[in-house]
């Protein structure tokens, strides 16, 4: 059996902002992620100004995630179509380029990442490999995003009686479709579901959708469906014609939306969506997992392993309202009727979409538990090297 004083298990955005806020504070780690290369993981992409404010502070500048940023969200519901400005500026970025930057962030920092070592199931804080390996910490932090981990899988009731399957389409380069979507992230309301579209890095457009098992189900597969949400909404519809043919439909079922860890074990922290799952109408999923990374990173190196308690209860608190006021903007935005009567108010008082914007950001790590200003600065942070 190894052991290492924290064991971070996934190098997503949670577990890559951990291990590089631990490598600058000088603390023996391990990182362990199950892919030899970077996927372009089932994400919408969205970041926020509050998140990229926050990857600024690591050293990871807005425009090495994609030149272009976005100052609009535009809204669909039937024949109805509402704008209004972000409260800030947003970026859209493959998490096959975010993941690649804070890994290597993380390595040039001195992180230990250990690659192809996929955790089969956890037991404490002994993760134990795919090839039989074991794995201890004295502190684990569980990143793994929306896959569960046997043994310390979410709870099967935080995914409802007819759960949210996630859904990922690219749509290829073309200057009409530039055109149309511009510097905006679209949110299309349909039945029982929402897609999201935006421009990534590489001129594709990236398509996530959250779409209930009972769409799925009446549709009979996958391509049924996206032809059924393209019937429904006329200017989706539009977009799906630049999906090239035969091109993949990326998903992955049952997320969790609205579960929060409100506790946990002495030793075992929860990061990302591990900790907390926000309705991805609001484009906090990425804001979340690096939020969550940096008060872990806090309340470790001020109480090491046994600051995990803390730590889970005041991340659930913080999460709180912006999955709570994303859980009710979801649920009004899967009823058409609703979310036609909403957009046209939305129409008359676009301020109130900027400030449903700002309700569903994730704040930072709190004042109460950041290091003493006499501290010595690492990157921007304030860690206290331990001892």
């Amino acid at each position: 059996m190894s052991r290492t004083p924290a064991l971070i298990v996934g190098g997503g955005p949670a577990g890559a902002t951990l291990a590089l806020r631990l490598a600058q504070a000088g603390l023996p780690h391990l990182l362990v992620e199950r892919t030899r290369e970077t996927g372009d993981a089932l994400c919408g992409g969205f970041l926020s100004w509050r998140t990229l404010a926050a990857l600024e502070r690591i050293g990871i500048a807005g425009d090495r995630l994609n030149r272009a940023t976005l100052s609009h969200v535009r809204l669909f519901a039937g024949g109805v179509v509402a704008e209004a400005r972000l409260p800030q500026p947003g970026r859209c970025v493959s998490r096959r380029r975010l993941d690649r930057l804070l890994l290597a962030a993380a390595e040039r920092a001195g992180a230990r990442v250990e690659r192809g070592a996929g955790v089969r199931s956890i037991e404490g804080r002994t993760a134990r490999l795919e090839d039989g390996a074991l794995l201890t910490g004295e502190a684990l932090f569980l990143a793994s995003g929306k896959s569960d981990v046997r043994g310390l899988a979410r709870p099967a009731a935080a995914r409802g009686a007819d759960p949210t399957i996630g859904l990922r389409v690219r749509l290829s380069p073309a200057a009409a479709l530039d055109r149309s979507i511009g510097g905006a992230v679209e949110l299309h309301l349909l039945d029982r579901g929402y897609g999201g579209l935006s421009l990534m890095e590489d001129g594709t457009a990236n398509l996530c959708m959250a779409v209930h098992r009972s769409r799925l189900r009446e549709a009979g597969g996958l391509e049924p469906l996206l032809l059924a949400l393209a019937a429904e909404s006329p200017a989706l519809g539009e977009r799906l014609a630049y999906r090239a043919s035969g091109s993949p439909i990326d998903a992955i079922a049952n997320v969790p939306y609205g579960w929060r860890a409100t506790e946990s074990l002495t030793g075992l922290f929860r990061l990302g969506d591990q900790a907390a799952v926000i309705p991805s109408i609001a484009g906090e999923g990425m804001g979340i997992a690096i939020a969550s990374a940096m008060a872990a990173g806090d309340a470790y190196v001020r109480q090491g392993a046994a600051g995990a308690e803390t730590f889970q209860a005041g991340f659930a608190a913080q999460a709180r309202r912006p999955i709570a006021v994303a859980a009710a903007v979801w649920h009004m935005a899967e009823r058409p009727a609703v979310a036609q009567a909403a957009l046209r108010l939305a129409r008359t008082a676009p301020p109130l979409v900027a400030l449903l914007a700002r309700m569903t950001r994730i704040d930072g790590p709190r004042p109460d538990v950041r290091p003493p200003p006499d501290e010595v600065a690492i990157g921007g942070w304030n860690p206290r090297i331990a001892r």
